[in-house]
């Protein structure tokens, strides 16, 4: 088994969207659901978290900007985890993914541990 990681990928405008309380529920709900069918036979290693839709980024010689960037379409807006035996079972395990539903992409990438 290998792990992989599943990067959810939403336009910048979407990801800035006020919804209110009701419509948060529910879409966590969906969330949760989904998350819940990836651990059932034991495929979630970390249910990884949202990420905030501003950020910074540093780069050689510690050049410090804003990001995401105006230009860029896509923001990242959350991460999990998953265990799978190849990365297409990993693309499996993202099928019915919620972002999907609004436009948005997985990245799935195999994690190469450091040792």
């Amino acid at each position: 088994m290998n792990d992989f990681l599943l990067v959810f990928r939403n336009d910048v405008a979407l990801s800035q969207t006020q919804m209110s309380p009701d419509q948060m529920q529910a879409l966590m709900s969906t969330w949760q659901n989904w998350i819940g069918g990836i651990a059932a036979p034991n495929k979630l290693v970390s249910p990884g978290t949202r990420l905030a839709p501003a950020g910074k980024v540093l780069a050689t010689n510690n050049v410090i900007t804003d990001g995401p960037f105006v230009e860029i379409k896509e923001a990242i807006g959350g991460y999990i985890i998953v265990k799978a035996e190849n990365i297409d079972e990993a693309t499996t395990l993202s099928e019915g993914c919620p972002i999907l539903h609004v436009g948005g992409t997985v990245e799935i990438r195999m994690i190469i541990p450091m040792n």
